[in-house]
């Protein structure tokens, strides 16, 4: 409707306000696959392809969409154009840091306070972000690290917050500006776990294209449900960062060369907590199921019921007021975790 409201006031189509320059805008909705970030693919989808990343050279520039001369940008850059053409590219420059100018839009979410899209200008650190954006912890506990670049980004710890935001910094913590989004984690967040969701997501969204994409991530996964199972071995590890190595190396587009990235970081800074699930059958956050048991501490238990009402396999009983008779069956329990965030005195252990 808009583009339509536009060509007939004269802003689009040809001789544009009764001048001699002509340009329009066209709409296509694409596959929707994540792979289609890559620009490629998404020359592929636009025409009717499958979306799946071509070999370059040549690239879209010279040969692009329909083997014309092709120049991709995100909206998020185009967004700048009219800021910088009414204010001129020297104030648009002044903005940043040397190497990284202008503004970045982030998506901040998580253990967050102030959740949301914030628009920062490059050079601001992720801690100031954090605190004086962000608001600080949203939980009782204190940030832990955070995931920068989406889905296929990196964890950077609490000790690298004092990093800037700008492309250089970011990429060499082994995480990327990506699309700006910013997960926020507290302690109570299993760094091998979130490796796994990640992982899981840029599994299923590989195009199949290239063999170390299609099965090293398939292969990375199952390893990564092993240890957060509690079936892991300190080899697996090894092979973990083996894999997301070879990954890297040995994919086509930017969805192979990223997918690694979750677990490399984890692996890179919290590797302790690996080992914690294999070598000590412990998940130090309390939330690998196959790691971790629930226990009401009965001292702390004020007999409420509110957890045998709210348990979905009914394990937990106790007689009303009676905070000594208070118990979960273990053998039933299915370490969902509802006890604990029903439990107002906080009287569940999990360990």
């Amino acid at each position: 409707m808009e583009l339509e409201q536009a060509r007939n006031a004269g802003f689009l189509g040809k001789n544009i306000l009764g001048s001699d320059f002509s340009f329009d805008i066209k709409i296509k909705q694409g596959a929707g696959a994540f792979v289609c970030g890559e620009e490629t693919a998404l020359l592929a989808s636009i025409e009717g392809e499958r979306g799946m990343p071509r070999i370059r050279p040549p690239f879209p520039a010279i040969k692009g969409l329909f083997a014309s001369p092709t120049i991709i940008n995100n909206v998020e850059t185009l967004s700048n154009l009219p800021w910088i053409i009414n204010n001129g590219g020297a104030a648009y420059a002044a903005i940043g840091t040397e190497k990284s100018k202008g503004t970045k839009v982030f998506a901040l979410a998580g253990a967050v306070k102030n959740g949301g899209l914030v628009e920062v200008p490059m050079g601001m650190t992720i801690r100031q972000m954090l605190e004086e954006i962000g608001g600080g912890s949203a939980t009782k506990h204190p940030i832990k690290a955070v995931q920068l670049g989406g889905p296929s980004g990196g964890c950077i710890p609490e000790s690298l917050f004092d990093t800037p935001i700008e492309y250089e910094a970011i990429n060499a913590t082994g995480a990327i500006m990506g699309s700006g989004g910013m997960i926020v984690m507290d302690e109570k967040t299993c760094m091998v776990d979130v490796a796994k969701f990640f992982l899981d997501f840029t599994q299923l969204e590989s195009c199949g294209k290239c063999t170390f994409c299609r099965i090293g991530t398939v292969r990375m996964k199952e390893i990564l449900t092993r240890i957060c199972d509690g079936e892991g071995t300190m080899a697996d590890i090894d092979t973990l960062e083996e894999l997301g190595e070879q990954i890297k190396d040995a994919s086509l587009c930017g969805l192979g060369q990223t997918a690694p990235n979750p677990v490399l970081t984890t692996l890179k800074y919290f590797r302790a907590e690996y080992e914690a699930h294999v070598k000590d059958q412990r998940c130090p956050a309390g939330v690998c199921k196959g790691l971790i048991s629930h226990t009401i501490i009965q001292d702390d238990c004020t007999g409420c019921s509110i957890c045998e009402r709210y348990c979905p396999v009914d394990c937990i009983e106790g007689e009303l007021k009676k905070p000594e008779t208070w118990v979960i069956d273990k053998d039933v329990c299915i370490n969902c975790g509802m006890c604990v965030e029903v439990c107002k005195p906080d009287a569940i252990l999990v360990a």
